[in-house]
């Protein structure tokens, strides 16, 4: 597995160096957490990575001395005294990098006030080029490795949702549900969480971000659960709407529109297929028994290294699926003072369609 880990991020720093040139620079400055971890293995919280004549050099801190040599394969590591990103662009300065390129999504205007004043004020006008996210953009697509990885959480997701449905009683409040869920997770092996546990119920579940309070699950009405876990780095993210007690002929109705609207979205999925049309699949559905309304947000992300990646599928996106890419698709319906609905799966783009990461039932179920 070394072997395969080197030869796997000595590729993606290839691509990027590739990426780097295509775009007009000589050298590339990354240090958004994420995309270093991609490219070079180092999961420390303080690190700049420099691609540059062919060389990959990480700067970090003493903190991660043992860590930085142990993770990152195939990379030069450097203990800098001072700030890594200041060490980076001293390096690039000396080795004669004369244009850099930097992610100006994940790069605040203080930061890149601090790369120009650590190179001397002959080659600081044009030094720092903003050439996009290229190592985003390169991680949207998953190699095998990380598709097991990812495939790996979202069933420890699951598994919690399965073991939650013998513990959800009117009466627990939604940080005891919420506290539930994590706890089992972390016994689970998770690494944590992959974003705030969502716990929204009765008149609550129309949040479509419902953070867990102290408010109790009713008696009567909707139960939104929508979390994920972090297993070896990679996250997933699922939600399942529940039902507590018996329902309303007007909420069970609206509970069949969004699965219907989930499962087409997630029958139109495959490779070549535009984002806005995985997002039109389900909207669709819900414009046809006039709920579209209430339907207030995306369809879906790409999910890996971090909870919101691309692609984004939304109204009249034009990227295109690639085999490879993993999405969520999570239409819901919410009625402000009412109840709210949403479905959530991780899918991943195959060369025939969508294969659904999250194989938990969807079916109405009540409590």
């Amino acid at each position: 597995m070394g072997r395969i880990k080197w030869m796997s991020l000595t590729l993606r720093k290839r691509r990027a160096a590739t990426a780097a040139r295509d775009a007009g620079v000589g050298g590339m400055l990354v240090t958004h957490l994420p995309d270093v971890r991609y490219l070079c293995g180092f999961t420390g919280s303080n690190a700049a990575l420099v691609l540059a004549g062919g060389r990959a050099v990480l700067f970090t801190d003493g903190r991660y001395t043992a860590q930085a040599k142990a993770e990152a394969a195939g990379t030069r590591v450097v203990i800098a005294a001072k700030p890594a990103v200041v060490a980076a662009c001293e390096w690039m300065e000396a080795a004669g990098v004369r244009r850099c390129g930097f992610d100006a999504v994940h790069t605040t205007v203080a930061a890149l006030e601090t790369m120009r004043k650590a190179v001397g004020g002959k080659v600081r006008r044009g030094m720092f080029v903003p050439v996009g996210s290229l190592v985003a953009r390169m991680r949207e697509v998953k190699d095998s490795v990380e598709i097991g990885k990812v495939r790996a959480a979202a069933l420890v997701g699951c598994e919690l949702f399965a073991g939650m449905l013998s513990y959800l009683e009117a009466g627990l409040t939604e940080t005891e549900v919420a506290a539930t869920l994590e706890y089992a997770a972390r016994l689970a092996g998770a690494e944590g969480m992959s974003f705030e546990t969502i716990v929204a119920s009765g008149n609550r579940s129309a949040l479509p971000h419902g953070r867990a309070t102290n408010a109790k699950l009713p008696e009567l009405g909707f139960v939104t659960l929508d979390f994920g876990v972090i297993l070896d780095g990679y996250l997933s993210d699922m939600t399942r709407t529940v039902h507590m007690g018996k329902a309303m002929p007007g909420e069970r109705d609206v509970y069949d529109f969004v699965l219907e609207a989930q499962e087409a979205a997630v029958a139109a999925v495959a490779p070549g297929v535009t984002a806005g049309e995985v997002d039109e699949a389900a909207r669709s559905v819900l414009r046809r028994v006039k709920l579209d309304k209430y339907f207030s947000h995306s369809t879906g992300h790409g999910v890996g290294l971090e909870i919101h990646e691309g692609p984004r599928l939304a109204a009249k996106q034009k990227q295109i699926l690639e085999q490879g890419m993993v999405i969520t698709i999570e239409p819901g319906v919410y009625m402000p003072g009412r109840f709210g609905v949403r479905i959530e799966d991780m899918v991943l783009v195959t060369a025939k369609g969508g294969e659904v990461l999250t194989p938990s039932v969807k079916a109405w179920i009540e409590l």
